[in-house]
């Protein structure tokens, strides 16, 4: 019987999986990942991202052993691996779904090649987008710089297909596995990662049910409440959709299912953030160096500041004196996650106010949240810098008093994250009043806008 090799990557699930049915079809499989943190120009997982990588990776393979299959567990160099299982497994075809990076991509073309010239199939298949890459383009050919007309554009293109079914049952031959354990995915000296798991459930059932919970109690209102960092308004569904335990077909189309005339509105705003999900994955297959290079490069030339490493731990640990700042950082730090509308407010601060070089906060987001995604991370942070495609106007410096008292007005969110301030008498200018221990701010708001207003407009001028 065929015998087909799936190498799973960023698609930790077994429905609406490419690979996986096709070669569940074809007959005998094995499924196997590989920890590659060898490869040239792989960006290596950050710590609450390793930590969710190992829960997810168990969940996995709880769910092939269901189906009658294993979870091969290889680490190494991908280039080197997968021909070794091929190798070791007798498989005659390779398959994978695909992945977007250049430095995937030119790992997987050379595996495709290696493969294909010792005579064995290799398949890949679109799981982990709506639209490929490569598919939208404007009149000319080239890539959309501006996410509007980008959405306006895969809007148009053919409803994205139904997702899949999980495999009724897989069959195939039991290959020697690496431990997960040994991979040490998890902190262990210390274990900072307590507040992660009261927070989250990694793992293909937690996607889908978190998917059914959110369509059923929380999109109602959504295109409000997702401002709201003190409400659950979001879907929460970014880390399960980062380590593709839910896939966006399986989002897209239960969403559509969702579909009411009261819900029309809430709805269209959540594929909105779906459409800029793809957006990024599009720069970024556009712009390799998305995470370490200006898009813009007339920004190769702003006057960022070498951050002073004490004021770079206080904005890092929550300890600005502004309570918005803090209490997203807190956050953040906690459980791996921040709320979007806090998301732009403290990277403003920490870029704008503060001057620092948005790649430390585009590295520091990368190793503390736990749906640190390579496009969307590197792509977020240089909107709001306004060194990136659509990007935030450069006058726009977000206010973290003024974004408090306007979505957090009671203040509900703050004193959950600075407890110190669970009693002031103004808790979005503690400073006002007694302050419990709580910092004064770590500079002044009116000043450093002026002094990052005054170097933009140097940048255009010049």
């Amino acid at each position: 019987m065929p015998l087909t090799l799936v190498w799973l990557r960023d698609d930790l699930r077994v429905s609406d999986n490419p690979a996986l049915q096709f070669a569940a079809e074809r007959g005998d499989v094995v499924v196997c990942y590989v920890l590659d943190e060898e490869s040239p120009n792989l960006r290596p997982l950050g710590g609450a991202s390793r930590w969710w990588l190992h829960h997810s990776l168990a969940s996995l393979a709880e769910s092939l052993r269901a189906l009658g299959a294993g979870l091969v567990l290889r680490s190494g160099p991908a280039e080197t691996v997968i021909p070794e299982l091929v190798q070791d497994t007798g498989a005659d075809a390779v398959v994978w779904n695909r992945r977007y990076g250049s430095a995937e991509r030119t790992v997987d073309a050379g595996i495709k090649a290696r493969l294909s010239a010792i005579g064995r199939e290799v398949h890949s298949f679109q799981a982990n987008l709506l639209f490929e890459p490569w598919t939208v383009t404007t009149a000319d050919g080239s890539p959309y710089r501006m996410y509007s007309p980008f959405w306006r554009a895969c809007l148009a293109q053919p409803f994205p297909r139904a997702p899949l079914d999980p495999p009724a049952a897989l069959s195939g031959p039991v290959i020697g596995s690496e431990n997960l354990a040994d991979w040490h995915l998890l902190p262990s000296a210390p274990d900072w990662a307590g507040g992660l798991r009261e927070t989250w459930t990694p793992g293909e059932p937690a996607a889908q049910g978190q998917l059914a919970r959110f369509l059923e109690e929380a999109i109602d209102g959504y295109a409000d409440a997702r401002q709201l960092p003190h409400v659950e308004g979001t879907s929460r569904l970014s880390p399960h959709l980062r380590f593709g335990e839910a896939s966006p077909f399986q989002v897209w189309h239960a969403a559509s299912l969702a579909q009411s005339a009261v819900r029309a509105p809430d709805l269209t705003v959540f594929t909105k953030e779906l459409g800029w999900r793809e957006f990024c994955w599009q720069l970024l297959y556009h712009n390799p160096g998305l995470a370490d290079e200006n898009y813009r490069t007339e920004f190769n030339a702003f006057p960022w500041q070498t951050p002073d490493p004490a004021e770079l731990r206080s904005w890092q640990r929550g300890l600005t004196g502004y309570p918005l700042i803090d209490a997203g950082m807190r956050q953040l730090w906690h459980t791996g996650w921040m709320h979007n509308r806090v998301r732009m407010a403290v990277a403003s601060f920490l870029v704008k106010n503060m001057m620092v070089d948005w790649r430390v906060g585009e590295q520091w987001f990368w190793d503390t949240l736990v749906d640190a995604d390579p496009a969307n991370n590197a792509a977020n942070w240089q909107w709001v810098a306004g060194s990136g495609a659509d990007a935030a106007p450069y006058f726009r410096i977000f206010n973290p008093v003024t974004q408090s008292r306007k979505f957090d007005a009671a203040g509900e969110y703050i004193r959950r994250w600075v407890p110190e301030l669970r009693g002031a008498e103004d808790v979005h200018e503690p400073w006002r009043g007694p302050r419990n221990g709580y910092p004064l701010p770590l500079l002044d708001l009116k000043e450093s806008r002026e002094r990052a207003l005054t170097a933009y407009r140097d940048l255009r001028r010049n």
